[in-house]
């Protein structure tokens, strides 16, 4: 038993165990189906911020721009679930029968080329992931390659939030524009705003999110995690040692996006529409908050993060409509300055020592009492027993 525990500990497993308790038995059956539809939306943003745990926390690269990849992968997804409630039955009192409503809108009379592939779900799975990807690999190949990182890599990735903004803004026939895409009511016939629906799309979206932890856990042991570490703390001594630094950074930019395009996706099959507000720069920061609220070196404590910034943002807003922004910032900087390492740096911190402490004073104790009842009575008094004891008590509990 002992061996089983030492093994959890070590490798990790309890905090995902835990976590995976949380998420599969103790939240379905706490939370009613809209509070549970909302936390299914929160985890959704845990795909973002896990990778944000692996870009930032273990590669050393700040981005502010991982909205994008998460509306990416909502905006694919959002695609096929439209043309779906687009058929020529449904939108037959449109001057356009078979098209979405705001392509109608705006005088569209065909759609567009590149909309038709996303007239399978095939097709529309794979763009949630590789179309992030995509974007990601050019951007950092183009900016790693000549060395740009920082501050400036930062900067960029805002940049680049801003303009996919202004882009879906400006594109409202083809888009939705700042409207986005709405009604969205079934997935391959299947109605997903039905509360039998949105049980089944939380508990895909929470298996999917530990999976992902899991396999973020495997890239952090094996020698690429070592090297995604050695390289944010000596960038330098790891180039000189023949390895190409600026693929790793894309590699785990590529990594990140991928995850937060899966997020939009599940956000998209979770709250039914997708718009230009989760894009741009004031959710991307909001995504960075969530990682270092919860740990940028803890994938289990980026989920708890994600959890308490919208469960806080949630709170408020329905409590202190006037006051709740004001309260979220006095969370986010009142967490950070009492936590620098964020929740995870608690739990590792202050919880794991005290319990670890406790744990050696109860076997010291246990090892005390056991030995007095193997030793005969009229041998050694209770009282140089217990004398015997207090030294090793004593040295615990200091």
């Amino acid at each position: 038993m002992n061996k089983f525990q030492a093994w959890i500990g070590a490798k990790g497993v309890g905090s995902i165990l835990i976590l995976a308790l949380l998420l599969l038995v103790v939240f379905p059956l706490v939370f009613d189906i809209f509070r549970l539809n909302l936390v299914g939306k929160y985890l959704t943003y845990g795909f973002v911020a896990i990778g944000l745990v692996m870009l930032w926390g273990y590669g050393g690269v700040l981005s502010l721009g991982q909205g994008v990849f998460f509306g990416l992968g909502g905006y694919a997804m959002a695609m096929f679930l439209k043309l779906e409630a687009s058929d020529p039955v449904s939108t037959k009192i449109q001057s356009t029968p078979g098209i979405p409503d705001f392509m109608d809108w705006n005088q569209l009379t065909a759609l567009p080329l590149w909309w038709k592939p996303f007239e399978h779900l095939p097709f529309a799975l794979f763009a949630v992931v590789a179309v992030p990807t995509l974007l990601a690999f050019v951007i950092g190949y183009a900016m790693f390659k000549r060395r740009v990182g920082g501050v400036y890599f930062a900067i960029i990735t805002q940049a680049v939030a801003l303009i996919l903004t202004v882009l879906i803004i400006g594109q409202q026939g083809y888009t939705g524009g700042v409207n986005g895409m709405t009604d969205l009511k079934t997935l391959l016939g299947w109605d997903i705003r039905t509360d039998g629906a949105k049980y089944v799309l939380y508990y895909v979206c929470a298996l999917m999110l530990l999976g992902t932890i899991v396999l973020c856990a495997w890239i952090q042991r094996s020698k690429l995690g070592t090297l995604l570490l050695a390289m944010r703390d000596k960038e330098d001594r790891v180039r000189f040692s023949g390895y190409d630094v600026a693929m790793f950074k894309v590699f785990v930019f590529c990594l990140a996006a991928a995850l937060s395009g899966i997020g939009g996706a599940l956000f998209t099959l979770q709250v039914g529409f997708m718009s230009p507000s989760f894009v741009g720069i004031v959710p991307s920061i909001e995504m960075v908050i969530f990682a270092a609220v919860g740990g940028r070196m803890s994938l289990v404590g980026a989920v708890y993060g994600a959890l308490l910034v919208n469960f806080g943002k949630t709170y408020f807003s329905e409590s202190f409509p006037d006051l709740w922004l004001f309260l979220m910032a006095a969370l986010f900087i009142g967490v950070t300055m009492a936590f620098p390492e964020g929740l995870a740096g608690v739990w590792t911190q202050k919880v794991l020592p005290w319990w670890r402490r406790n744990q050696a004073q109860r076997r010291a104790v246990r090892e005390a009492l056991a030995r007095d009842a193997a030793t005969p009575a009229d041998t050694v008094p209770p009282r140089a027993a217990a004398k015997a004891a207090a030294p090793a008590l004593s040295g615990q509990s200091a």
